[in-house]
């Protein structure tokens, strides 16, 4: 039996995919940081050994997955090194693994990871399905047909890739401290395509993906007309969204999802029209969305009296306006507040006005301070840079989430990549 080492087995990428090959079969083990991460629960849930960096035994017979966020030089690849043990980046090894199976990869700047989660639940309903979401879930089954999974355009990590389809959410212009600009992006993208062996999703709102060429079928989703899958007759109602599909201007379907706001929509068409490319019944596609019940860090509620509290991945200025109409939509009588903490000092920097732009559609702003990645532990910018920008914010400290006690009956919208989920604890605690 191979044995699996994960370096820096607590990225949500590392912890899906270290998932994924304890459920087949595999013996795994990883190692990371001491501080606790939410996508650590499912590795001790599976009896998966998680010890601190450098702590654990590796061998010349085990098989090393090195994490995207640490160097060759990583003292623990290092020591993987001498012991003469494999070591295969995480990009590397998923692009291996995936050709076993109908590949699917789900990419885009937003919305990646909530249409894996998506597009997975759906084909279940039909077909063995094992997936990977960046959520940090990950599932393997023996005797899967499909295996579907977010695919990263940062470093353009997902050019390891050539799957059988590829759905494309949008493309924007994010990680400034690797991409130089939207059109660099786009190369990124457009060099994807060019890797995808039968058909691209993609969505047909975004006027970047309609310049995507391929040799394979590109089928456009989309809310606006000329789409070859279009939401029409759309409902929204505090239970969700329902919408009719047509299939180049010939009705479909009429489907509900549960879930809040146009990118829900979208992401849902692209779903729909994979499925139909793949000759899935109507009716099979239908029961998979009206069943779904999300991904975490997506949305994810907590209930405390009249007080509704939301976890949300929301980063970068796309998605924390996704994020607030959603809210909007599902409680509108609610105060909406928003608890933003930046991500990054670089992105935080490039969208700084954008950031403003979309955290001004709250009705309050408490703002956290920057938090720094492993990539990017400091810069000269700071959260009052923000502030300055939103003049209805205030800077919310860890220590003191009292602030928010004032507002009774909102819905409190912890938005970020870092470890925001620290000040919704620290408020739950205090309620």
């Amino acid at each position: 039996m191979t044995t699996y080492h994960f370096t820096g087995i607590k990225g949500s990428g590392m912890s899906s995919l270290a998932q994924i090959l304890h459920d087949v079969g595999h013996h795994v083990q990883g190692s990371d940081k001491s501080e606790f991460f939410f996508t650590e629960k499912p590795l001790h849930e599976r009896g998966i050994n998680v010890y601190e960096f450098e702590q654990a035994d590796i061998t010349a017979e085990m098989i090393v997955i090195a994490g995207n966020a640490y160097p060759d030089s990583h003292p623990e690849l290092e020591k993987a090194r001498t012991a003469g043990a494999e070591i295969i980046r995480y990009h590397t090894f998923l692009g291996n693994y995936m050709s076993q199976f109908t590949s699917v990869a789900v990419t885009g700047a937003h919305g990646k990871t909530s249409t894996t989660g998506l597009l997975s639940h759906v084909l279940n309903v039909y077909s063995p399905t094992s997936y990977l979401i960046g959520d940090g879930t990950g599932n393997g089954l023996a005797d899967a047909e499909n295996f579907v999974f977010e695919a990263c355009e940062y470093r353009r990590h997902f050019l390891a890739y050539h799957p059988d389809y590829a759905v494309m959410t949008n493309i924007d212009f994010d990680h400034p401290d690797y991409f130089t600009s939207k059109e660099d992006v786009f190369s990124a993208f457009q060099e994807m395509a060019s890797q995808v062996k039968k058909a691209i999703f993609a969505c047909g709102d975004d006027d970047d993906l309609l310049k995507i060429t391929a040799s394979v079928p590109v089928i456009y989703y989309g809310i606006e007309s000329g789409n070859d899958f279009q939401a029409t007759s759309i409902e929204k109602t505090p239970d969700g969204t329902t919408f009719d599909v047509m299939i180049r201007d010939e009705f479909y379907h009429r489907f509900h999802i549960p879930m809040y706001g146009d990118h829900t929509i979208q992401n849902a068409l692209a779903v729909i029209a994979l499925c139909h490319f793949e000759e899935i019944p109507a009716e099979a596609i239908a029961k998979g969305l009206s069943t779904f019940g999300g991904v975490k860090r997506r949305f994810t509620e907590t209930f405390k009296d009249a007080r509704v509290l939301i976890d949300d991945y929301a980063h970068h200025p796309t998605e924390i306006t996704a994020t607030i109409q959603s809210a909007r939509q599902k409680y509108p009588d609610k105060e909406v507040i928003a608890v933003f903490q930046p991500h990054t000092f670089s992105r935080t920097a490039k969208f700084l006005d954008e950031f403003a732009d979309a955290l001004s559609k709250a009705d309050k702003i408490y703002l956290c301070e920057i938090f720094a990645s492993a990539r990017e532990a400091q810069g000269e910018l700071t959260i009052h840079d923000l502030q300055k920008l939103t003049p209805n914010s205030a800077i919310l400290s860890e220590s003191d989430v009292s602030p928010l006690l004032v507002h009774e009956d909102a819905v409190f919208l912890f938005m970020g990549a870092g470890d925001v989920q620290k000040f919704q604890q620290a408020f739950e605690k205090l309620i």
